[in-house]
């Protein structure tokens, strides 16, 4: 299963991430966004878990828990062209023409 993490400290490593995870369970992969010019983390990141029971379990575990004095966001990640707001509308980019 690919975890999303977010509003994680920019200073977390991969490493530390890794490990918070690994509590529940293997994982597979663990990839921090950086920003393209700075290479600084963007404060989130995908966690990938082959164990769907485990991977649920770290999400139960983790959302909302303090990892370096932030309170992380946990959950299952969408698959990457699902751009849905959270009223389950369709985003469309651009300004509005109306």
């Amino acid at each position: 299963m690919n975890i999303y993490v977010g509003n994680f400290s920019r200073d977390l490593t991969e490493d530390e991430l890794r490990q918070a995870f690994e509590a529940f369970g293997q994982v597979s992969s663990v990839r921090i966004i950086r920003d393209t010019f700075s290479g600084e983390s963007r404060g989130f990141g995908f966690i990938e878990m082959p164990n769907d029971t485990e991977a649920q379990a770290a999400i139960n575990g983790l959302n909302g828990k303090d990892l370096k004095g932030r309170n992380i966001t946990v959950n299952k990640a969408r698959p990457r062209g699902d751009k849905r707001r959270s009223d389950g509308r369709r985003r469309f980019g651009g300004r509005s023409r109306y």
